[in-house]
């Protein structure tokens, strides 16, 4: 069961042909132990709805986030609770994020935080990757790291902890910040960094 204690998550994610699976589970001696987050995300959608569920039987929502716009680059997301009541919003920076992928995020009662690629030059670097041509459609091989800082000081991390397959340490400093909109904002910078 998640909970506001919780500080490291790792989150897992296994492509089908029709959706993108993240799993999210809870730090027992620094291995994934319980779940506690399960996330189906459906490709090509038309407008961005989903949903994270507290097990992979999805007997019960935990939170979800939707787009406020069918298409618009500056667009926010809104991250609700298992009851549909807001608690946060998150928003890719489109602008900075043309070299060095950014997005905020904003929970009620909190300055916004921001969240961009620690390594700007492999930031570039996954930009030149999906202009080759053949090389476009390999998945990027290389690790990528989020840092979201409120105020100049760390509130969580989303590392990517291996080379091909998209598994993440998230590790979580700031007690305030709710666990769902850290997990929603999460699966976001792996399922929507390409757009």
């Amino acid at each position: 069961m998640l909970s506001q204690a919780t500080n490291v998550l790792h989150m897992h994610q296994k492509v089908t042909l029709m959706v993108n699976r993240y799993e999210v589970f809870a730090d027992e001696g620094g291995e994934p132990g319980q779940l506690v987050a399960f996330v189906e995300q459906k490709r090509m959608a038309f407008k961005e709805q989903v949903t994270i569920y507290t097990d992979a039987g999805r007997s019960r929502v935990l939170a979800g986030f939707r787009a406020r716009k069918v298409i618009d680059l500056g667009s926010g997301y809104d991250v609700t609770d298992g009851d549909g009541r807001s608690i946060g919003a998150f928003r890719k920076d489109f602008g900075r994020s043309l070299t060095n992928s950014t997005w905020h995020l904003d929970q009620a009662g909190a300055p916004t935080a921001t969240g961009s690629e620690r390594n700007a030059g492999l930031a570039i670097l996954r930009r030149v990757w999906g202009l080759l041509p053949f090389v476009n459609n390999v998945p990027f091989p290389f690790r990528y790291h989020f840092d979201f800082t409120r105020d100049g000081r760390p509130v969580f991390s989303v590392d990517k902890k291996t080379w091909v397959r998209d598994h993440y340490l998230i590790r979580i400093l700031d007690p305030q910040v709710d666990r769902r909109v850290v997990i929603a904002q999460a699966v976001a910078v792996d399922a929507l960094q390409s757009r």
